[in-house]
């Protein structure tokens, strides 16, 4: 039992070290709070505009921001925040490009937006140096969608496609609220040591969100592959379609399996990804399909069918991912698990984890609380079975 005792703990401390990585990727609380302030002040000026274009527009949030997902990107302080400006009255006699030009021109009237706004493909993004840039992305109602969805325009801002920001935003969260299934050996909690049990997952100690750490841990993961081999950035696999599979793939291993660990579960739904991309023949061509549940018609995997070079960058990343995810169990020690980190995530993140858990050894240290476990190392408390516990000392505060 405390061989099965030493594993929990070992996948533990891993789970610990993912945890504090993603952190130093998200967005901080006071970076949100600053956001909402702002878009709110966005949506605020274009609701006030006497363009009937813009009667009772709103402003909300898309994307990674909306759902607790949020990654730095490589390279640059500017954290990504998607806003949906929402016309409500509007039908899709409007055409893309008008109501797109109405909301800069109510953007540039503004003093401070015009010196901030850049002009993208079917957005405005207002670009704050060195904190975020918000992208802004006109839409209208979807009469024909029973969810709830949205038209929001193509990249040519020629047509309105289908899309579900809020209904996409909701059916995640409750995938978020879906809690594993844990062995839970009954030696930790009573006198009987010869069995396991089966136990509804308790409250997360760690994560905020097995599924949202999940996703930033993938993000990551996807924007190191892509740099380290020199791939350009726009075949890079996108957050939406890499979010979808990894929602659907802990849907489906929550529902049917049990783990030991939580480290066993992200592998498994690592693993299952691509069992939710929808493959068949078309015209004699190989296609490919992620759809959005919450509409009809929307594909993230569109892009694939164009150039199939994005499914194999796709699925070669993947397979990388699963491989460096599968070999966190095999590091020992603070050096092998900074290098294994800075070769997954990078350098920065893996410093930042170590320094972190070190910092921990060292209060731990002071307080008594520091441990030895077999094949583990240092544990930070010393009431486990078969941790040994180690003595202080002062010697230049070590």
């Amino acid at each position: 039992m405390f061989h099965d005792q030493r594993l929990i703990m070992r996948d533990g401390m891993l789970i610990g070290a993912l945890e504090r990585m993603c952190a130093t990727l998200e967005i901080s609380p006071s970076q949100a709070a600053l956001a909402k302030e702002r878009y709110d002040g966005v949506g605020g000026w274009l609701a006030e505009s006497e363009d009937p274009l813009l009667k009772a527009m709103g402003i909300f949030l898309q994307g990674s921001t909306a759902i607790g997902t949020t990654v730095k990107p490589i390279g640059s302080n500017e954290h990504d925040v998607d806003l949906v400006a929402h016309a409500p009255g509007l039908g899709n006699w409007i055409e893309p490009v008008a109501l797109k030009k109405a909301i800069g021109d109510r953007l540039k009237a503004n003093g401070h937006y015009k010196a901030l706004l850049v002009e993208m493909a079917r957005c405005w993004r207002l670009v704050y140096a060195n904190e975020f840039h918000m992208d802004i992305t006109p839409s209208i109602p979807n009469r024909n969608c029973n969810m709830g969805g949205e038209l929001v325009a193509d990249r040519a801002l020629k047509i309105w496609k289908p899309s579900n920001p809020k209904g996409y935003k909701a059916l995640f969260l409750e995938r978020v609220k879906l809690a594993p299934r844990f062995r839970v050996t009954k030696s930790f909690h009573a006198e009987d040591r010869a069995r396991a049990d089966i136990e509804p997952y308790p409250e997360q100690v760690y994560f905020k969100g097995l599924l949202q750490r999940l996703v930033q841990i993938l993000k990551r993961h996807r924007d190191v592959f892509i740099a380290v081999n020199e791939i350009d950035l726009s075949m890079s696999p996108i957050s939406v379609l890499v979010t979808t599979l990894a929602s659907q793939s802990y849907e489906y291993c929550v529902k049917t399996f049990t783990y030991d660990t939580e480290l066993d579960l992200l592998f498994d739904v690592i693993r299952h990804m691509p069992d939710f991309v929808e493959v068949r023949g078309v015209n004699g061509r190989m296609q490919w399909f992620v759809w959005n549940e919450t509409t009809k018609g929307e594909n993230f995997a569109e892009k694939w069918n164009g150039d199939p070079k994005r499914a194999e960058i796709f699925f070669t990343w993947h397979s990388r991912a699963l491989s460096d995810i599968s070999r966190l169990k095999d590091v020992e020690g603070i050096d092998g698990l900074k290098r294994q980190l800075g070769d997954a995530f990078g350098s920065g993140p893996a410093k930042a984890v170590v320094d972190s858990i070190t910092e921990d050894i060292s209060v731990s240290r002071r307080s008594g609380t520091l441990g030895v476990a077999p094949r583990i190392g240092l544990v930070t408390g010393v009431t486990a079975a078969g941790v040994t516990p180690v003595r202080a000392n002062t010697f230049f505060g070590r």
